[in-house]
């Protein structure tokens, strides 16, 4: 049965104007679907970040430590820094004793130094994985002499001291001082000991050159041995610093303090130490306190 003219008409035009939508929803999708490929304000994804610079490592060297001592911390920072999983470390602790046994100090002088002793600065410093023991090495001996560079020794140089014997000085006093008060006192013991032609008496030095730690005590047979770090029996100060001082004991060597003390010892159950000028009252005040007679 064929349909009137007008209801076909309507057929028609229905049927175009769906097509028109048809069309134009799927060049919206389209659209749509481009913009988030090329970059496009609807779905655009923020661009990759680029990678950040590596976190670096942290290791610690405490005034007065040792070379040594310095090296078996290197083994243990490296151990952790290991464990952490974020690259193999390059510092070992051999590696770090082979690099710091001899080397130049320039603020010292273009001859080599045939011990580095005394010139690793003690500080903080970052390392990364790639980082060798020579370049650790390295910015140590350049933070000594950054902080080297602002003693006046001028006052050291008039009692004949070197700079070497400034730092062998500042090491013995990192070692024996135990308060900040206390560091000029007992470079001066030094400085009038040397004076005097005194031994200067100080155990730690004997117990760097035999390698005895602090909680073993020292026998008759080492303090009577002739080892050359042997500060009871031999005068002068030892071959070599007996550690790597920081910047405080390192001016107290170069500044004592103008006074006649020769003799110190620890106030019991203190830190501090009390000082004499002569040796009656050095002995008196061992005597009233229970210790043995001085050296």
């Amino acid at each position: 049965m064929a349909r009137p003219p007008e209801l076909s008409r309507r057929i028609r035009r229905r049927r175009i104007v769906a097509a028109v939508l048809f069309l134009a929803a799927v060049a919206g999708a389209a659209a749509a679907s481009i913009a988030a490929v090329s970059g496009g304000h609807a779905r655009s994804a923020p661009p990759p970040r680029p990678p950040g610079p590596p976190r670096p490592f942290r290791i610690v060297f405490p005034e007065g430590f040792t070379r040594a001592a310095m090296a078996i911390r290197v083994r243990d920072v490296a151990r952790i820094a290991d464990n952490e999983h974020r690259g193999r470390v390059r510092l070992t602790m051999a590696a770090y004793l082979n690099a710091s046994t001899a080397g130049v100090v320039r603020c010292f002088g273009a001859r080599p130094q045939r011990s580095l002793e005394g010139f690793l600065f003690p500080a903080t410093y970052d390392f990364l994985a790639g980082t060798a023991s020579r370049q650790l090495v390295l910015a140590q001996i350049q933070a000594f002499c950054r902080e080297w560079g602002g003693v006046d020794l001028a006052y050291a140089r008039s009692k004949d001291l070197t700079p070497y014997d400034v730092l062998k000085i500042a090491s013995m006093v990192e070692e024996e001082a135990a308060v900040p008060g206390d560091r000029p006192k007992i470079a001066a013991v030094i400085y009038n000991r040397l004076r005097d032609r005194i031994p200067l008496g100080i155990d730690a030095t004997l117990r760097y050159g035999l390698r005895i730690p602090p909680t073993q005590s020292i026998t008759e047979a080492e303090l009577a041995s002739a080892n050359p770090y042997n500060t009871r029996r031999l005068y002068g100060l030892p071959p070599t610093p007996i550690g790597n001082p920081g910047l405080a004991s390192i001016e107290a060597a170069a500044h004592p303090s103008r006074l006649g003390y020769l003799y110190y010892v620890r106030i019991p159950g203190t830190k501090r130490h009390a000082f004499f000028a002569d040796a009656a009252a050095y002995d008196a005040y061992l005597s009233a306190h229970g210790y043995g007679p001085h050296p």
